[in-house]
């Protein structure tokens, strides 16, 4: 299968490149930078030069594959909310692009406004503007075979610079590693490896759902994650109000904890890596941080 990444060299989206090339399929990645395009030919993708703004492109590459894998999204909270409307209009372009076909898109999502323990077949509350699974379900009623990985709050490995990166800072500039409350709201947690799989397994089974959660460690106490965290950086852990987190708060104080065993059952799929907690008391894992 010819495959096309956005994304192609983020930390998720990498490994998914990885993955199906291991599997044998063909990638095509799209690449901003001469710097992430010379990576990106290094592993024995194909690559396009050029961005989201790229709307011919992006067209043009989605009609050129067999499915396209969504992976690509600007972090810069500053400009969150504009950042989600180029969101949603890419992968309104992508689907688009290969309505009428066989092809198949997935996209990325996270489990913000899930309820605790939900399933693949529950909706998240509209709490967040990134609207990337509501742009997928548009598409879906149209008739595009498109689905959603919905990704843990934590997709975890060496060299992490996401959510557990942005709490090490935290702790590291306050003194103390902090939870919310009792710290008992949980958060779920993947293997960046263990993710990639998710994607492929579901692109090799034909897309055959709506969703599917990239979890492996289905709920973890907040508290239990703030005490490893404090524990492997020498720092007392506590429980600090709200404004101690600051733009962050949502986010530490949030029930991201869900389960994954419709995923799991369906794509005969399970985690071959080290667990969310396992890799937060590994030391090598702030020697980067």
């Amino acid at each position: 299968m010819h495959v096309f990444v956005t994304g192609a060299t983020g930390w998720v989206g990498s490994a998914v490149v990885d993955d199906l090339l291991a599997a044998g399929h063909t990638v095509t990645g799209l690449a901003r930078s001469a710097d992430k395009a010379a990576a990106l030919a290094a592993t024995g993708a194909q690559v396009i030069h050029g961005s989201l703004e790229d709307a011919a492109l992006l067209r043009r590459a989605a009609q050129s594959a067999d499915a396209i894998v969504h992976t690509a999204f600007n972090h810069d909270f500053s400009r969150f909310a504009a950042n989600c409307e180029q969101d949603r209009q890419v992968i309104t372009l992508l689907g688009e692009a290969i309505a009428g076909s066989d092809r198949m898109l997935l996209v990325t999502s996270g489990l913000s406004g899930m309820a605790r323990d939900a399933t693949e077949l529950d909706s998240p509350e509209p709490v967040s503007p990134r609207q990337s699974e509501a742009a997928a379900l548009a598409l879906s009623q149209r008739g595009v075979h498109v689905a959603s990985v919905r990704l843990s709050p934590s997709v975890h490995g060496l060299g992490d610079h996401g959510f557990i990166a942005i709490l090490v800072r935290l702790a590291r500039q306050t003194g103390i590693a902090a939870w919310h409350g009792d710290g008992q709201n949980c958060w779920s947690g993947v293997h960046r490896r263990d993710a990639a799989r998710v994607y492929r397994l579901a692109l090799e089974q034909g897309v055959t759902e709506r969703v599917y959660h990239a979890v492996a460690d289905e709920a973890v106490p907040f508290r239990t994650i703030a005490e490893t965290l404090g524990r492997q950086l020498g720092l007392p852990a506590g429980e600090k109000d709200r404004e101690h987190f600051g733009w962050f708060a949502n986010m530490a104080a949030g029930n991201m904890a869900v389960s994954s065993a419709r995923t799991r059952a369906l794509l005969d799929w399970s985690a071959t890596r080290p667990g969310l907690l396992s890799e937060l008391d590994t030391p090598a894992y702030y020697t980067h941080l």
